[in-house]
């Protein structure tokens, strides 16, 4: 019911007890004339029976009245007693809640009901559910990345880089990562590819080496004997390079394995090799260019994630991710019960833990309202019943007079 149809059956219903004292009063004043003029007993029953209900009707009107206003407007003492008492009445109205309504016996049986997993593993597996669950998510998380200031996380993604190029040794990283490939046997890879990519690059230069050959030779030495000599070589190099790749104790490849480790020692060890990195380390990674890595990077982060949140590939995998979540929760009947007496248990802390905030939201909020407003509301919500009090006076009033008057006739 609205507020305007409140304000009528209040106005409908204080018209009603006003109406009826008024039709008393006329009655009375009626029986008061015809009383000079007529010896008739029944209008002293009629006279007494209307007096003493304008009486009862007067003194329900002065009692509902002085609930909500002053009557008349006189400030008479003990009137307008909402508006007077409005904070007693919030503070009690408050703890009349607390203690009634969120009481621990009150509220525990209700918890108990609450089952949330099965009506969540229904609602979860409904594609209109997990796009809403979607959208909503891309929303926090695009909001989030926006507010993000891009210059604060750059100079934060800067501030680590910085940390850890201070604490990192690369150096010891490399010089790891060679014995790593060594134990892993991964360094005769790189020398079988070595050697066969000379070889090939041999083959397709021949024409090159020839030349080479001749433009170093003596000029008296014929051609064909430049291109024997050419040829002798080319094949003296891929022979001791097949020798190489078939050989695993070949004295190249032990003596390359051997020079790989050295160069490893080397890079924990030495000064030489630590300048050197130290020196690189300077160049690329001073501050000013780590600045400008850090925020190329947040700004690809950023328009990565912005980009990817709403790409058809994530949305279909997080559908069918909700989706199946929501089958899974609906056939494990386990996890539905640990995820209700969860629900249930922090419900039941959170409303008792806070129990008074409620009490003290409703007595500020009462507190808070003018006197006015206050009587006001409460009058259009318990007037109509109020008004019934009236119409009742006017009638106990009107009977108790009534029978007042005759014993009194009987016995006078």
């Amino acid at each position: 019911m609205t507020e305007i149809d409140k304000i009528k059956r209040l106005r409908k219903f204080k018209m009603l007890a006003t109406g009826l004292f008024l039709l008393m009063a006329i009655i009375f004043i009626i029986c008061s004339i015809l009383s000079k003029s007529n010896d008739s007993h029944w209008i002293g029953y009629v006279k007494a029976f209307s007096e003493a209900a304008m009486v009862g009707a007067l003194a329900d009107w002065f009692a509902v009245t002085a609930l909500f206003n002053y009557p008349l407007g006189l400030k008479i003492p003990h009137t307008n007693l909402i508006a007077n008492n409005k904070e007693r009445i919030g503070e009690n109205l408050g703890n009349f809640v607390v203690d009634n309504f969120l009481a621990p016996e009150s509220i525990r049986p209700f918890i108990k009901n609450i089952k949330v997993a099965g009506f969540l593993s229904a609602w979860m597996q409904k594609n209109k559910n997990q796009k809403l669950i979607i959208e909503n998510a891309q929303d926090i998380i695009r909001s989030a990345v926006n507010q993000i200031d891009d210059e604060a996380a750059s100079i934060f993604i800067s501030g680590k880089i910085e940390e850890l190029s201070k604490h990192i040794k690369i150096e010891t990283i490399i010089s790891d990562g060679i014995y790593h490939l060594i134990g892993k046997k991964e360094h005769e890879r790189i020398i079988l590819f070595l050697s066969t990519k000379f070889k090939n690059y041999l083959l397709e230069n021949k024409s090159m080496i020839y030349q080479k050959v001749e433009e170093n030779s003596a000029t008296w030495i014929p051609k064909f004997i430049d291109r024997k000599i050419a040829e002798k070589l080319l094949k003296g190099m891929q022979n001791y390079l097949a020798e190489v790749e078939t050989n695993k104790e070949h004295p190249l490849r032990l003596k390359l394995e051997k020079e790989i480790i050295q160069f490893a020692e080397d890079l924990k060890h030495t000064d030489k090799y630590q300048n050197k990195i130290k020196e690189i380390k300077d160049t690329f990674l001073n501050e000013e260019k780590i600045k400008d890595y850090s925020f190329d990077l947040w700004m690809h982060i950023k328009n990565t994630i912005l980009k990817e949140i709403t790409s058809e590939e994530v949305n279909k995998y997080l559908q069918n991710a909700i989706k199946n979540y929501g089958i899974e929760l609906q056939n494990n009947i386990e996890l539905q019960q640990k995820i209700d007496s969860w629900i249930q248990l922090q419900a039941y802390k959170l409303t008792l833990k806070n129990s008074n905030k409620v009490a003290e939201i409703i007595s500020n909020t009462i507190g808070n309202w003018e006197e006015k407003q206050l009587s006001r509301t409460l009058e259009l919500e318990v007037g109509k019943d109020l008004q019934f009090i009236r119409v009742n006076g006017t009638i106990v009033g009107g009977i108790v007079g009534l029978l007042i008057y005759t014993i009194t006739h009987f016995l006078l």
